[in-house]
């Protein structure tokens, strides 16, 4: 092995050049194939048997795969054993004018030895399409919690290699056109069966926002067209059925 050696000029003295061609710098395999394999099925059946469509995830015309949500992105996170931290990293509020924007930091480490495991970035302000209908200074908050949950869910993709599987904030790209969804306004029969499945699905009353908002882009029942609400109301029977059918096959499964 041949070490070149410089004399020092002015202090400086330059780092010794080996010629140790034999050396790779490329980095290891640390994971086998196999294992990588396992820990993508693993993840699949996690996803198809205890995720639920329409609360964990949802699917939106013109996309191959579906978007995490809010819901399945927290359950990612306990199952993995992943602690959250926010950090808004950058806001712009001007009360005169009325545009609010922030960008906010999630990191994720592991409860098990605080070794941080991601870190993912998202914004919003209150000029994007979703908000153009309302007063600016009365969904501040709402803008600061979207730009967390971007976060979030940008964290929970890269932490748990789930981008595959899904994918984000697709529904910012759906048309004015499927947003608007008619122009009648929803009936009171409708908001009582919505309001009535909805019940009886015991789903949240955050849970039942976020998925009007990623399909109508509205963030309560009243809000909805008819046209709208005749659609959510399909939507929640479905998910009914699925839930009535899993509540059988336990019921099977007991009794046997």
């Amino acid at each position: 092995m041949k070490t070149y050696k410089h004399s020092s000029l002015n202090n400086i003295v330059p780092f010794a050049i080996s010629n140790r061609s034999n050396v790779s710098t490329l980095p290891n395999i640390v994971v086998s194939s196999s294992e990588s394999k396992r820990r993508i099925e693993d993840l699949k059946t996690f996803v198809e048997e205890v995720m639920v469509k329409g609360i964990d995830y949802g699917l939106v015309d013109g996309f191959s795969k579906p978007t995490l949500l809010k819901s399945g992105a927290e359950k990612l996170c306990d199952v993995f054993g992943f602690s959250k931290i926010v950090e808004v990293v950058n806001r712009i509020e001007k009360w005169d004018t009325g545009i609010f924007a922030y960008e906010v930091k999630m990191t994720l480490t592991r409860k098990d030895n605080g070794v941080i495991e991601a870190e993912g970035l998202g914004s919003c302000n209150s000029k994007e399409s979703a908000f153009q209908q309302q007063d600016s200074y009365t969904i501040v908050n709402t803008v600061l919690k979207m730009a967390k949950k971007r976060a979030l869910i940008d964290a929970v993709l890269s932490a748990t290699r789930s981008s595959g599987i899904f994918t984000q904030d697709i529904e910012d790209f759906q048309t004015q056109s499927s947003i608007k969804g008619g122009d009648e306004t929803i009936t009171k029969r409708q908001l009582l069966k919505i309001h009535q499945i909805a019940t009886d699905l015991q789903i949240r009353h955050e849970v039942a926002k976020e998925m009007m908002k990623m399909k109508y882009q509205v963030d309560h029942s009243t809000k909805l067209s008819k046209k709208q609400a005749s659609d959510f109301i399909q939507d929640l029977l479905h998910l009914k059925d699925v839930f009535n059918e899993k509540k059988k096959l336990n019921m099977q499964n007991t009794e046997e």
